[in-house]
């Protein structure tokens, strides 16, 4: 019986250890041609639904993203709670929340904030960074303090741009839907508990 059962665990294994040999040799691929892993990423986002125009500007934000983060670099900010630290001052200042605030706002916990941003969001989010990287550039911050004053310039940027979008709209042009199509257990739990 023992004998019975080990043979049919190794049967379970052998399509887990297919699958892991797979995507080894995937990420060894991309790592010749990393167009491979773009290509992936799009038809990821492809796949949750995501407009190719939406995806166009994500992938141009990781882009800018990383520019960004080169300038913050020579500018002497080096540790990644930093890194924080500067984002965040650019969302506060243009949305009026932290990341994290921005990702409870909208019912995250892991998930990208980004990704589940509107394409209007996206956008503010990395104009708010090219600001503040064009600024960095001109005046030369360095340490975490001139970054700071620099990256809240920047998402001042972004907040003008909000504001007035949002006059021309009539409405808040933020929003606390999210491109997730479950729900968390617990969530679903507590509403359970409700009725």
């Amino acid at each position: 019986m023992l004998r019975l059962k080990t043979c049919h665990l190794g049967l379970k294994r052998e399509p887990f250890k297919l699958w892991l040999a797979n995507l080894g040799s995937e990420r060894i691929d991309e790592v010749f041609d990393p167009e491979i892993a773009i290509k992936r990423a799009i038809n990821y986002y492809r796949k949750k639904g995501y407009t190719d125009k939406w995806i166009e500007a994500r992938l141009k934000g990781i882009l800018d993203r990383n520019k960004l983060t080169n300038i913050w670099k020579k500018g002497g900010i080096l540790k990644d709670y930093e890194y924080g630290i500067l984002t965040n001052e650019i969302y506060k200042e243009w949305s009026g929340m932290k990341a994290n605030e921005y990702k409870t706002f909208k019912g995250l916990r892991k998930e990208s904030l980004r990704d589940n941003m509107t394409d209007v969001e996206v956008v503010l989010t990395d104009l708010g960074e090219i600001a503040a990287r064009e600024l960095a550039r001109e005046y030369k911050p360095y340490g975490l303090e001139q970054n700071k004053v620099i990256a809240k310039m920047g998402g001042n940027v972004s907040k003008v741009a909000r504001d007035n979008l949002e006059q021309k709209l009539g409405k808040s042009v933020i929003s606390n839907q999210n491109n997730l199509n479950y729900q968390y257990l617990d969530e679903k739990v507590k509403l359970e508990n409700k009725k």
